[in-house]
């Protein structure tokens, strides 16, 4: 079987990536497909408390270290935080399995430079709706809220040759079905 694709999933804070794939990843447990379609943990410097997607929590000094052994296929530092992802994951790809990364505009070149068939999933949401996802988390003040909003205008201005474009304004069943048809197309 030919290598599967590498998903590469990218979006504002609060467009409901963690939600989508947290879907998608429900869904598609145990279903029939001509690919599985696996999905990556993130290990990252951040508490496992602090909320938002399910992850490996390591501490910087655990961080430097598998970095410093090579045990990551891609990572990036954003937020005063340490992302990375396993290496394992060119083992699910070169065993024919489609997979999928939560990662960052910001490090797409570097991602794109190591994996170079990877494809990018840009999950979008309306101002509006966003605006009332990030009230309803309670985790941003205001003024984060509207720079958030900013910011997400830019991210929206993405180009790659393998652009995959999901606007997530509508209902979870909705979104999250044509998540899973681009996935598993």
């Amino acid at each position: 079987m030919p290598s599967g694709n590498l998903f590469y999933v990218i979006g504002p804070s609060g467009a409901g990536k963690d939600t989508l794939m947290n879907y998608a990843r429900e869904k598609m447990n145990g279903r029939a497909a001509v690919r599985p379609v696996l999905f990556a943990h993130r290990y990252i410097t951040r508490p496992a408390e602090a909320g938002g997607e399910n992850h490996v929590c390591l501490s910087p000094t655990e961080f430097a270290q598998r970095k410093a052994l090579g045990f990551f296929a891609l990572d990036w530092q954003s937020h005063g935080n340490g992302y990375g992802i396993g290496t394992e994951i060119r083992t699910w790809l070169g065993g024919g399995a489609h997979v999928v990364v939560n990662g960052s505009r910001e490090y797409l070149a570097a991602a794109d430079e190591r994996f170079p068939d990877l494809r990018v999933v840009l999950i979008s949401v309306s101002p509006e709706v966003l605006r009332q996802r990030l009230v309803a988390r309670g985790r941003e003040t205001a003024g984060e809220i509207e720079r958030r909003i900013d910011r997400s205008r830019q991210i929206a201005q993405v180009h790659h040759p393998r652009l995959l474009r999901l606007d997530n304004d509508a209902p979870l069943e909705e979104s999250g079905a044509r998540f899973i048809e681009m996935l598993a197309g």
